[in-house]
């Protein structure tokens, strides 16, 4: 006679990764009663025939079969359902199917007027005006120093001559280089002023004609990640059906002599665009 290995309801829900919580549910609900009950300890012992039941009821689950509608198979003695059974299923499934592409569909949706809301945040589409500017042009080691720039050299230059800013301020860059270079960066730096005044060895004043069309984005972060941003801004030129029409402006709205963290810095890319 062979031995007929008998497992403790530790041991078997181990082996069969599944918690004593839902041995226990199961069996009270008919579906997978232990082998023996131990009268003395209460101890609950499982067969390895009981491991493919518990393999059968995991199946029909995964198949979308209920617990309820599991143990009227095993109540009929069947264990597997009939094809009238399986057809109801598909049908279910199919049903489900449908109600989860339709769901699928709307959070796509949703999704994409979010997007496109954010987009539209992002993206700004203005005329810029004439101006009068003082302007600072000069052969900079890297983007690092346009700060320094700012602060350390235009700065104390327009407040020495005098100059008055119109709220809320609006100043720019603009690059003269031909080609990209790390270094030695030809750029012109602007700064909107109230009226033109004396020339100086370190700023010039000009009127900047009106630009009718530009398309602004925000740019958060060091300004050695414009690259980043330009090429979001240029695939949404091409988008709108608009093509360049002049050098881009850089403007900054905080920078380092606001924030000391380079991730917390605000510029503003503004291209002259025109319709094809």
């Amino acid at each position: 006679m062979s031995y007929k290995t008998k497992l403790k309801i530790g041991d078997f829900s181990q082996m069969m990764q599944v918690t004593v919580k839902t041995l226990r549910h199961y069996e009270q609900k008919g579906l997978l009663k232990p082998d023996e009950v131990d009268e003395w300890t209460g101890y609950r012992y499982y067969t390895v025939e009981q491991m493919q039941r518990l393999n059968n009821i995991r199946k029909l689950q995964q198949l979308g079969f209920s617990l309820d509608e599991i143990g009227l198979l095993y109540e009929d003695d069947s264990h597997d359902p009939t094809v009238s059974q399986l057809s109801r299923k598909i049908r279910e499934t199919e049903q489900q199917l449908r109600m989860l592409m339709d769901r699928h569909e709307k959070l796509l949706n949703w999704r994409r007027s979010i997007k496109e809301i954010k987009t539209m945040e992002k993206f700004s589409i203005q005329s810029l005006p004439e101006i009068i500017v003082a302007s600072h042009r000069e052969v900079i080691p890297s983007y690092e120093a346009i700060g320094e720039m700012c602060c350390n050299v235009i700065g104390p230059e327009l407040q020495r001559l005098g100059c008055k800013c119109p709220p809320p301020g609006y100043c720019f860059t603009v690059e003269h280089n031909e080609e990209y270079t790390p270094t030695n960066i030809d750029i012109e730096y602007f700064e909107q002023v109230e009226e033109k005044g004396q020339d100086s060895s370190i700023v010039q004043f000009k009127t900047l004609p009106a630009v009718p069309t530009a398309i602004c984005m925000k740019h958060y972060g060091p300004y050695d990640c414009f690259y980043e941003s330009y090429t979001e801004l240029f695939k949404y030129v091409e988008e709108q059906g608009y093509r360049i029409a002049g050098k881009p402006r850089c403007s900054y709205v905080d920078g380092i002599w606001n924030q000391e963290n380079p991730e917390l810095w605000l510029s503003i890319i503004q291209v002259p665009v025109e319709k094809d």
